[in-house]
């Protein structure tokens, strides 16, 4: 099973980028007022679930955590979608989906590599 954190802090968020040095991180951003949002949410609590990857899962509320949401789009370099799912190893983004590409399958492709920021077939 991936391990999961919820962030809520600037200082955990530095803390996840660091961490990101010695393992792939999966952030997901989510809000907690969006339909669409809450079935990504699903699929990635149906990732954590059924991974055997040594990933760590963190999710950010947008709406609660805005701070670090907002540091997080300006650290990565990527724009600010909710709900996002980005793969993070050693501070770069390798991977991202947005909305109905958040699923299960397509964070297992990401972290086999099938797909990436050069193939985005999500």
């Amino acid at each position: 099973m991936a391990e999961f954190k919820e962030i809520i802090s600037i200082q955990e968020l530095e803390g996840i980028m660091e961490e990101s040095h010695q393992r792939k991180i999966i952030i997901f951003k989510h809000s907690t007022t969006c339909p669409i949002s809450a079935r990504a949410w699903r699929e990635v609590q149906d990732f954590i679930q059924e991974s055997s990857d040594e990933v760590l899962v963190v999710m950010i509320k947008v709406i609660e955590s805005r701070p670090v949401s907002n540091l997080a789009t300006e650290n990565l370099g990527i724009k600010h979608q909710s709900p996002q799912a980005l793969l993070i190893n050693k501070g770069q983004v390798l991977w991202h989906a947005s909305h109905q590409a958040v699923t299960q399958t397509n964070i297992k492709k990401a972290l086999e590599g099938e797909i990436s920021l050069f193939n985005l077939n999500n």
